[in-house]
């Protein structure tokens, strides 16, 4: 896509991405427009300090929505086709062993709006999803981390 970034993301993140988009145009919109005209109801608006905390939800709103409708427009949904559970790609859960600590770790892979590391769902982008990609269970990989080098042997993926 001529220098456009592509944004990988199973079926269900667009699906929440398309509702995320609806909500802020619609529903979110609509309450801060309210707090805007209560806040013009204060009178002088260049000291009405409820006016501009408004303004400046609008904006970020707006923002965010922008950003999100990028996500959405130059999405690619990794088809379930794509996903035949004997390499680790967009959508499959991937159990891996850090070589070094000896620990194992299961990951899920998800698209960057999927992403919650707290939860075990890491995004393509990050630096261990980009290492485990493609490969297959009894591959050795290398992952360049923030926190240095981390070498992980997957031994099972589950689509």
């Amino acid at each position: 896509m001529d220098g456009i970034k592509e944004f990988l993301m199973t079926q269900e993140e667009q699906d929440k991405l398309k509702e995320q988009i609806d909500y802020l145009k619609n529903d979110k919109r609509k309450e801060i427009a309210e707090k805007i005209n209560v806040a013009r109801g204060y009178g002088d608006l260049s000291e009405n300090s409820e006016y501009d905390a408004a303004k400046a939800e609008q904006a970020e709103n707006e923002e965010v929505l922008k950003d999100l409708e990028h996500r959405l427009k130059y999405s690619k949904v990794v088809a379930v086709t794509d996903i035949d559970g004997k390499t680790v790609n967009v959508g499959v859960t991937v159990k891996v062993k850090n070589v070094e600590l000896n620990n194992e770790m299961t990951f899920t892979i998800t698209g960057a709006i999927g992403s919650d590391p707290m939860n075990g769902k890491i995004s393509n982008e990050s630096p261990i999803a980009k290492a485990l990609i493609g490969k297959k269970v009894g591959s050795t990989v290398v992952a360049e981390t923030p926190a240095g080098s981390k070498k992980f042997k997957i031994l099972e993926i589950v689509k």
